[in-house]
C-alpha cells in the first residue's frame, strides 16, 4: 500500500506539468500571448474607448502596414540573418508609389507593380551581398540603411512640393488606403491572405523547411544538400517585397512624403519579430508569432500616443523592450536546456521485483553461460550500429547504419555488400509485408517503406493527438520496432513521446510512462496509438493467433501481450514480469516460440535508483549524462520464451567479446543473427537443434518452402 502511494505521489508530482509548460512550444506561443491580453487590458482600463469599434479598424490599417514588414523581418531573422534596412526602404518605396502616381500620372493598375518591384530589387541588393556574396547580415543593412535613406532624401528634395500638391480622387487608390469589404478593411484581407499563404509556406512547403534549416544550422543545411546562399538571397528580397506592400497601403492611406517616414520602423519591426517569440539564433519563428508581437507593439505605441506622450518616449520605450526582450531571448536560447533538465525531467518513483538468481549452479532458465562466444562474425568494421538485421527468402541479410543506409549482405559468407537504399535517419526495427516491402522504423522521422524496386517512401510520421496531453505527442519522435498483421497493419512502438532519439537515457532517468504502441493501416493510410503509458515499449511481435502482439517494456522489465482483434480485443496481459535485464527486439523461433534480446543487465544499485526520485533528479542536476547510473550493457543475452510466459533457455556473452549491446536477433535456418545498435558487426551463431528450413519469411507468410 505504501509503495502504491509513493507511486502516486511522483506519478502526478506537478512539476512534471511545469516543466511541459516550459518546453519549448508552450514558452515560445503562450507567453506572447499572455503579453498580449495583459497590455490590451491594461490600455483598456487607463484610456476609455482604446478598444472601440473605431479604434480597432483604425488599429487593423496601421497593424496590417507593421505586420507587412515584420513578416519581412521575420522571414530573415528565422534564415539566421537581420535587415535594418527595412525603414528606408519602406520610406523609398512609399515615395515611388506617390511619384509614379502623382508626378508621373501613371494609373493605378501600374503603380502597383512598380511600386512591389522597387521593394523587391531593393532586397535584392541585401540578397546578394548577403547571401552569394556572404557579408554580414548586419553590417551590411546598416550600410544599406543608410544608403538607402540618403536616396530618400534627395528624392523627396526635388519632388516632395509636387507629390504634396497633388490630391488624386482615384475610387482604386482609395478603396485600398480606406476601403472595406463586407465591413472588412481592404488591407486586413490581404495581409491575411499573405499571413495564411506564409503559414502554409513555413510549415507545409519543402522551400519554408530550408528557411528553418538554414536558420538552424547553416552548415548542417548546407552538407544536406539545400542551396543555402540562394535561399537566404530569397528571404531578403521576400522581405523587400512585404516591405513594398505595406509602403502601398500607406502611401493610399496618407499619401505623404515628410522627411521622418520610416525613421526608427526597424526598431519597431525588430521589437515585435522578438516580441512575438522569434528567436534571433535563427531557426524558429512563425507567422502566429509576427502577428502577435505586431499587435503588442502597436497597442503600446497607441496606447503611450493616446496617452500624450512625446515622440521620444514611444521610441525609447520600444528600444527598452528590444533591449529586455533580446536579452532574454539569448538567455533563454543559451540556458534553455539547462533549465529544461531541471523541471522539465521529472523522475518517478518505479519498484522492481528482486533480480532473478542467475547463478551458473542455480539450474534456473538465466543460468549465467559463454555460448554466444563462438559467434561468427559478419562485416565487422563495415557496418555501424545495426540494431535490427532481418533475412528475406533468398537469404540476403539486411541491416541498418547509424549512417542512414539499410545495407545488404550477399550469401552465402556474407562478405560481399551494398546499400540497399538511403533513408538518412538511424534504422531501427524492420519487417518484411506480404508484397516483400521493408518496412523500417527510423528514429526522429517516423515510418518508412523500402518497395521491391527500392524505392523510399514515408508511410506515417504522425498519429493522432491526445487532448489530456500538454505536450504535443502527434510527431513521432522515436519509433522503434514493429510487425505487420495478416491484413497489412503495422504495428510498432514509440519508445517515447517526450524526448529524442538521442535522449533516450532520459527517459530512462525519468522510468515515466511515456511510450506507446501505434497502428499504422497502409488500406485507408490511417494512424492512430493503440496504447499509452508504457515504459519505453520497444521490440514487437505477432503473436500465433494473428489476433494479437507481444512487446517489451524495456524500463519494467517485462514482456506483454496485447489483443488487437477477436473475442479478447482491447486486453492485455503479462507473459514475462521479472527479467534479469531490460528487454529490446522480440521475434519468432522455428518451434514456435519466441527470441528476446536483453540490451542491459540490472544491478542492484540501478534497481535501488529506481525507488529514489529525487535521488535521480540530483543525479540530472549535478552529473553529466555519462556519469549517470546506467544498466550493464557490457554483457549480451538472448533468451527463448514461449507464450505461456516460460523461459526455456538463454545464450549469454559474458565477456562482452562479440556483442556486449544485443538488441535484437532472428532465427534463419539454424542460424541466430545478432544486432547491435553500439556494436560494429552482425554476429551468426549455428543453433544445434534448431529447424535448418525455417525461413523467417516464409513461416511468417505462410509460404511453403
Amino acid at each position: 500500500m505504501n509503495e502504491r502511494l509513493v507511486s502516486l505521489r511522483y506519478r502526478y508530482w506537478p512539476d512534471h506539468l511545469v516543466g511541459e509548460i516550459l518546453s519549448k512550444r508552450w514558452t515560445e506561443t503562450a507567453i506572447p500571448a499572455v503579453v498580449l491580453v495583459i497590455v490590451a487590458a491594461v490600455f483598456s482600463e487607463a484610456i476609455p474607448g482604446f478598444l472601440s469599434a473605431a479604434g480597432l479598424a483604425d488599429t487593423a490599417r496601421q497593424a496590417c502596414e507593421i505586420g507587412f514588414c515584420v513578416l519581412g523581418m521575420s522571414l530573415v531573422i528565422i534564415v539566421g540573418g537581420i535587415d535594418l534596412s527595412i525603414g528606408s526602404m519602406f520610406a523609398l518605396t512609399d515615395f515611388c508609389a506617390l511619384f509614379c502616381l502623382d508626378v508621373l500620372g501613371w494609373p493605378v493598375w501600374a503603380v502597383i507593380p512598380t511600386t512591389l518591384f522597387a521593394g523587391t530589387l531593393l532586397g535584392a541588393v541585401n540578397g546578394i551581398l548577403i547571401g552569394f556574396f556572404r557579408l554580414r547580415a548586419f553590417i551590411t543593412t546598416l550600410i544599406t540603411l543608410i544608403v538607402y535613406r540618403a536616396a530618400y532624401d534627395l528624392l523627396i528634395f526635388g519632388h516632395s512640393n509636387q507629390i504634396a500638391a497633388a490630391f488624386p480622387d482615384i475610387p482604386l487608390w482609395n478603396f485600398i488606403g480606406g476601403g472595406t469589404l463586407l465591413g472588412v478593411p481592404s488591407i486586413v484581407l490581404v495581409y491575411a491572405a499573405i499571413a495564411i499563404f506564409g503559414h502554409v509556406f513555413l510549415t507545409r512547403l519543402r522551400p519554408g523547411w530550408h528557411v528553418v534549416a538554414i536558420g538552424g544550422s547553416r552548415r548542417s543545411a548546407f552538407n544536406s544538400g539545400i542551396p543555402v546562399r540562394r535561399t537566404i538571397a530569397q528571404c531578403y528580397v521576400g522581405s523587400g517585397f512585404l516591405t513594398a506592400m505595406a509602403a502601398l497601403f500607406f502611401a493610399a492611406r496618407l499619401g505623404t512624403v515628410g522627411g521622418d517616414i520610416g525613421v526608427g520602423l526597424e526598431i519597431t519591426v525588430l521589437t515585435a519579430a522578438i516580441l512575438g517569440g522569434i528567436s534571433l539564433g535563427g531557426g524558429k519563428g512563425s507567422v502566429a508569432k509576427a502577428l502577435t508581437g505586431t499587435l503588442i507593439v502597436l497597442l503600446i505605441t497607441n496606447g503611450l500616443t493616446t496617452l500624450s506622450a512625446p515622440g521620444g518616449v514611444n521610441r525609447m520605450v520600444l528600444a527598452s523592450i528590444l533591449l529586455i526582450a533580446a536579452m532574454i531571448d539569448i538567455r533563454w536560447v543559451k540556458n534553455r536546456t539547462r533549465i529544461i533538465s531541471k523541471v522539465y525531467v521529472s523522475p518517478t518513483y518505479h519498484a522492481m521485483p528482486p533480480i532473478p538468481e542467475t547463478d551458473a549452479a542455480s539450474g534456473t532458465p538465466f543460468a549465467l553461460n559463454d555460448r554466444l562466444r563462438d559467434v561468427t562474425e559478419i562485416g565487422v568494421g563495415r557496418i555501424e550500429a545495426p540494431e535490427d538485421i532481418i533475412l528475406d527468402s533468398e537469404d540476403n541479410l539486411y541491416a541498418g547504419s547509424r549512417h542512414g543506409d539499410i545495407i545488404r549482405f550477399f550469401p552465402p559468407d556474407y562478405e560481399r555488400m551494398e546499400v540497399y537504399a538511403h533513408i538518412g535517419g538511424q534504422p531501427l526495427g524492420m519487417a518484411f509485408d506480404r508484397n516483400r516491402s521493408l518496412y523500417v522504423c527510423v528514429g526522429g522521422m517516423g515510418l518508412y517503406r523500402i518497395t521491391r524496386n527500392r524505392q523510399v517512401e514515408k508511410a506515417t510520421d504522425e498519429t493522432n493527438r491526445s487532448l489530456r496531453s500538454v505536450n504535443d505527442d502527434s510527431r513521432l519522435r522515436l519509433a522503434d520496432d514493429l510487425d505487420i498483421a495478416d491484413d497489412g497493419r503495422v504495428f510498432f512502438s514509440e519508445a517515447t513521446v517526450r524526448y529524442e532519439m538521442h535522449e533516450w537515457p532520459v527517459d530512462g532517468l525519468e522510468a515515466r510512462g511515456n511510450g506507446r504502441i501505434i497502428c499504422y493501416d497502409p488500406n485507408t493510410e490511417t494512424t492512430r496509438t493503440v496504447l499509452r503509458g508504457l515504459k519505453f515499449p520497444n521490440g514487437i511481435c505477432i503473436a500465433s493467433d494473428r489476433q494479437s502482439i507481444l512487446f517489451a517494456e524495456t524500463w519494467g522489465c517485462t514482456v506483454k501481450r496485447y489483443w488487437f482483434d477477436g473475442a479478447k480485443a482491447g486486453r492485455m496481459e503479462t507473459l514475462l514480469d521479472n527479467l534479469p535485464g531490460y528487454p529490446d527486439n522480440i521475434n519468432l523461433a522455428s518451434d514456435g516460440n519466441y527470441w528476446l534480446a536483453l540490451v542491459g543487465m540490472r544491478c542492484p544499485a540501478l534497481d535501488l535508483a529506481w525507488r529514489m526520485p529525487g535521488f535521480r533528479r540530483r543525479m540530472a542536476k549535478r552529473l553529466p549524462i555519462d556519469e549517470w547510473l546506467f544498466p550493464n550493457i557490457n554483457t549480451g543475452c538472448v533468451i527463448k520464451f514461449d507464450e505461456q510466459g516460460r523461459v526455456h533457455e538463454s545464450l549469454w556473452d559474458l565477456g562482452g567479446v562479440n556483442h556486449p549491446m544485443i538488441t535484437s536477433m532472428r532465427e534463419h535456418r539454424g542460424h541466430l543473427y545478432l544486432g547491435g545498435i553500439m556494436n560494429n558487426r552482425i554476429g551468426r551463431y549455428r543453433l544445434a537443434h534448431a529447424d535448418p528450413d525455417f525461413v523467417h519469411y516464409d513461416r511468417r507468410w505462410g509460404i511453403s518452402s
